[in-house]
């Protein structure tokens, strides 16, 4: 650390961050809280740290100077002030929610502070449009979920049709194949009972010629 610096004193360097912080030149006024806070801790340091961080939207770091500061701010302004800053930091980041929260915590410091109700409005809007967009993106998906099932559904039922068609032509084949063995049989049960009616009448004929030749020898039959 420099002489210089050395010898001033925390409330001197942090006159000099607000000058800086006044004239937009942030990294400069960062620089002068930072070394303010290293000689002595206050609720003012981490107050206005927080609000040159955030200038440089540097978020997450200004929600913890913010929250140093309310912790050890000695007045309801103080922890007003530094809820409400802490709340603007938290809408930034999009933590809708918990800037809400931050927005109370300050209201109930400063009940009549027009802006942090307008910002707890705000923030209240804000997180019932996400609820609305997240549902609405649930449903969606559920939906999409539905008609994949659906889909599957209706290719599971296609491949068992076609898996049936497929088998059917070869069940076909073998009831054909059935009907021809069935009608096979019927045929030749015809046939014999034909043949043997041929057979029968033959012998009559036979027996009929054996009467009228009384005893003379037949003629020989020729094979065909």
């Amino acid at each position: 650390m420099a002489i210089a610096d050395a010898q001033q004193n925390p409330h001197k360097l942090l006159r000099k961050g607000d000058k800086s912080y006044s004239n937009q030149r942030y990294l400069e006024a960062e620089e002068q809280y930072r070394k303010s806070l290293s000689k002595t801790e206050s609720a003012k340091g981490s107050y206005n740290l927080g609000n040159t961080i955030y200038q440089q939207q540097r978020y997450d770091e200004a929600i913890e100077r913010y929250e140093q500061a309310a912790k050890i701010a000695k007045t309801k302004s103080e922890r007003g002030l530094a809820y409400h800053n802490l709340g603007n930091a938290l809408f930034r980041k999009g933590d809708f929610e918990n800037s809400l929260e931050a927005y109370k915590n300050a209201l109930r410091e400063r009940p009549t502070d027009q802006e942090t109700k307008y910002n707890y409005s705000l923030a209240q809007q804000m997180l019932l449009q996400e609820q609305q967009q997240q549902q609405q993106e649930q449903e969606n998906q559920d939906q999409e979920e539905q008609e994949q099932q659906e889909q599957q559904n209706q290719d599971q039922d296609q491949e068992e049709n076609q898996d049936q068609q497929e088998q059917n032509p070869q069940d076909q084949q073998e009831e054909q194949e059935r009907e021809a063995q069935e009608t096979q049989k019927d045929l030749s049960k015809e046939e014999a009972e034909a043949l043997l009616k041929i057979m029968e009448e033959e012998e009559k004929k036979v027996q009929e010629k054996l009467r009228k030749a009384k005893g003379q020898p037949t003629k020989s039959k020729k094979d065909w």
